[in-house]
């Protein structure tokens, strides 16, 4: 029994071993995705939709990359995935309302 004991333990240790720089990366990169805007971010974000704005105003909108234009796809893709996730949750069923 004491041998169980004893591989538990060792069996433990080796896991912590590896799992440890994993959660010491993961919670740097927490600490920095997961916190809330500061007011630079904020200015940042106005002075974006300022030039989105201006941009769309003058037609320059129609000259940006391939690239560009597949990565503002996949970003407004996620943006919409995200809203209706969060909607299943907030409803708590797949489709429909409880009436």
């Amino acid at each position: 029994m004491a041998n169980v004991g004893s591989k538990g333990q060792s069996m433990i240790s080796r896991v912590w071993t590896q799992v440890k720089p994993k959660i010491g990366a993961f919670s740097k990169y927490a600490k920095d995705e997961l916190a809330p805007p500061t007011i630079g971010d904020i200015s940042a974000m106005r002075e974006s939709l300022k030039k989105i704005i201006k941009n769309t105003k003058n037609g320059s909108f129609k000259n940006i990359t391939v690239r560009e234009a597949w990565l503002n796809t996949l970003v407004t893709m996620e943006v919409c995935f995200w809203f209706y996730v969060g909607e299943c949750i907030g409803k708590r069923h797949l489709v429909g309302y409880k009436v």
